[in-house]
């Protein structure tokens, strides 16, 4: 999907209150829908062996997981966290909005979310630059490097360019279990069309990235419904002779939803490739296994591609996120 305008993108934060606080969740994302359709297998013409049922977490995924969790769970939505765009697990801050805090921001609110970016940005420029000239550092900035080598990562790779990498998000432990109670409503349904076409029935778990399992969220990039599908993607993955728009109907949406995935996964091998696609495409996640390889973990870390940014490289670790909260939801939220 294309980036959008500054415009929609406020319309966006303030109708639907999604997960980025300062980027646009679905400004990397693409048509679903541009992919082969004549190569879409036949509902139900085949299943995946069991093995298929599970997905996969590299070790090196899990300080991203572990960001996503704290954004759905933990920090509540009057809540911004300050941190690096790559190495998730580098938290410069969280900090605490003051007055009353609803899902979209006051003047006042952004102002102060924009006023911190800025000072940790500061604040790593001088960093990079003692660092580069090999200058001595005071506490605060040897508190800041040892989040960077936290994972035996090298100084001088990690920190150069640090200043260009800050990043804000707002929690949205309230959203989250909002999404929580609606999907009670729909995981029976849904897991049994997944189930039925062959699927891991925990697929179920994604419009919690795509929406929160709002069934009237809209996007400002065109993506309509539960599920987010597009009027192209609608027509390939649900095609319908009547003039309804079956990407407001949720169970609908699941079958269309079941119909990609089957089709994502036929065509990338893998589940971690074949998720991000929901948000990258099929072509774009091609691309980049032909230039990286299937490593996924080195997808994520090297791969390019001009529209792989924050939310595509981020998407499979918020699916995992969201499935490991969603089945244990008494754990995170008693």
């Amino acid at each position: 999907m294309n980036r959008t305008g500054l415009g929609a993108w406020f319309f966006l934060v303030f109708v639907l209150g999604l997960t980025a606080c300062s980027n646009d969740p679905y400004k990397d994302k693409p048509d679903i829908s541009a992919t082969d359709s004549s190569t879409l297998p036949a509902q139900n013409t085949y299943k995946y062996p069991t093995q298929y049922g599970t997905f996969l977490k590299p070790g090196e995924l899990e300080p991203a997981v572990d960001f996503w969790r704290k954004t759905y769970a933990v920090w509540h939505r009057s809540e911004v966290a300050v941190h690096d765009d790559r190495y998730m697990d580098v938290i410069y801050e969280v900090f605490v909005l003051p007055g009353n805090v609803g899902e979209g921001l006051t003047s006042e609110q952004k102002n102060i979310v924009s006023q911190r970016r800025e000072y940790w940005r500061a604040q790593l420029l001088v960093l990079e630059a003692k660092v580069r000239n090999n200058e001595s550092l005071n506490t605060n900035e040897k508190q800041i490097i040892a989040k960077f080598t936290h994972f035996g990562r090298q100084i001088h790779p990690v920190v150069t360019g640090a200043s260009e990498r800050i990043r804000s998000q707002r929690g949205t432990r309230e959203r989250f279990k909002q999404g929580l109670d609606i999907s009670q409503r729909y995981d029976r349904q849904f897991r049994r069309i997944f189930k039925d076409a062959g699927l891991p029935e925990d697929l179920a778990f994604l419009p919690h990235v795509e929406s929160s399992f709002q069934f009237s969220a809209k996007s400002s990039a065109g993506a309509v419904g539960m599920w987010q599908f597009t009027k192209s993607g609608a027509q390939t993955f649900m095609p319908d002779n009547n003039k309804i728009d079956l990407r407001l109907d949720p169970v609908a949406s699941a079958v269309g939803a079941a119909n990609y995935l089957k089709h994502a996964y036929k065509k990338l091998n893998d589940w971690p490739a074949a998720i991000t696609s929901y948000n990258h495409g099929i072509g774009g996640m091609k691309r980049a296994q032909n230039q990286v390889g299937r490593d996924f973990v080195q997808i994520v870390d090297t791969y390019k591609g001009p529209a792989f940014g924050f939310a595509s490289r981020n998407y499979y670790a918020q699916f995992l996120a969201a499935r490991e909260i969603a089945n244990n939801p008494r754990q995170y939220f008693p």
